[in-house]
């Protein structure tokens, strides 16, 4: 990648179910971020972290939509509306935004910054659809909606804040689910969206279908924000993670995934942002998750064997 990284760490974790994941990008920083990014020949600098609330100091149903829950709506609001200001300076500076999580309710900021002033695609690597809305949403955990938000879905339908009027549902691609609940299954089948499941990268492999994940977002589109969630992995590759799910992508699949990814911006220049979220070092074994995030970020921005 020609452009310098700009490195922003985002260390939310109002949207989890679980503590922790506010300490994911210290751990991915602390793990040799930026000497991976340096092996890959990519220049980094780093902005530090935004400042998120403590979850002790704030009511969780401080505010509410008309249906449903969701859990520190406000301040997922305030977070996510400071995230996409500093995405779309560092884009407008000729900068590439690496986004650190944090819980995934981030990807909301993310992509509303990579879409200000741009039509973007969206590839999401997770073992889950979140695709989930205040009104299906069976724990209430904004972490599970990020990508019903982003595409104006149920109560986050002409939020300012929440849905990116310039991601379309038909560039957005799924990759490797493998947990969907009932309702978001419905309405992900339902959607535009093109979702990819385990088992079909376990019949067809993991570049076709990456292949196929980067034409269905980048048809028509000026770029492609990637939102890497570490559970999207085997749990024995990366057991730092607030939701496991057994049957996940190997340590090769993952890699090879990103470098696929990486090949397609070497040669059309389509990356626009990208997030790694849900590392938390308080489940991991010996900072392995967060060691593996770096190396996953190094392959997307370029790093190769030969």
């Amino acid at each position: 990648m020609s452009r310098q990284v700009q490195i922003i760490g985002a260390p939310m974790d109002l949207g989890a179910n679980r503590r922790g994941v506010d300490m994911g990008p210290s751990a991915i920083r602390y793990a040799g971020l930026a000497a991976e990014l340096k092996d890959a020949s990519v220049e980094s600098v780093d902005s530090g972290d935004l400042v998120v609330p403590h979850a002790e100091e704030r009511d969780p149903d401080a505010e509410q939509p008309s249906e449903g829950r969701a859990k520190f709506l406000r301040e997922t609001a305030e977070v996510c509306t400071g995230l996409a200001d500093e995405v779309a300076d560092a884009i407008e500076a000729d900068s590439f935004p690496l986004v650190l999580g944090g819980d995934h309710s981030i990807a909301i900021g993310t992509i509303n910054g990579a879409a200000r002033d741009a039509d973007i695609g969206a590839i999401w690597f997770d073992a889950h659809g979140d695709f989930n809305t205040p009104k299906t949403s069976p724990s209430g955990n904004v972490h599970g909606m990020p990508l019903a938000a982003v595409l104006g879905i149920g109560d986050f339908a002409g939020t300012e804040w929440a849905n990116a009027d310039r991601l379309r549902e038909e560039n957005v691609a799924l990759v490797g689910l493998r947990s969907i609940d009932e309702a978001e299954r419905d309405a992900i089948k339902n959607s535009d969206v093109t979702a990819f499941t385990m088992s079909e990268i376990d019949e067809r492999g993991i570049t076709p279908v990456v292949e196929e994940a980067l034409d269905v977002a980048t048809d028509g589109t000026d770029g492609i924000h990637v939102s890497f969630d570490m559970d999207w992995l085997e749990p024995k590759e990366a057991p730092g993670v607030g939701t496991p799910v057994r049957g996940g992508a190997t340590y090769r699949e993952a890699h090879s995934a990103l470098e696929t990814v990486a090949e397609r911006d070497e040669n059309e220049d389509i990356l626009r942002s990208m997030e790694v979220v849900e590392v938390n070092p308080i489940l991991d074994e010996h900072n392995e998750t967060a060691e593996l995030a770096t190396e996953l970020a190094a392959s997307a921005l370029g790093k190769r064997i030969l």
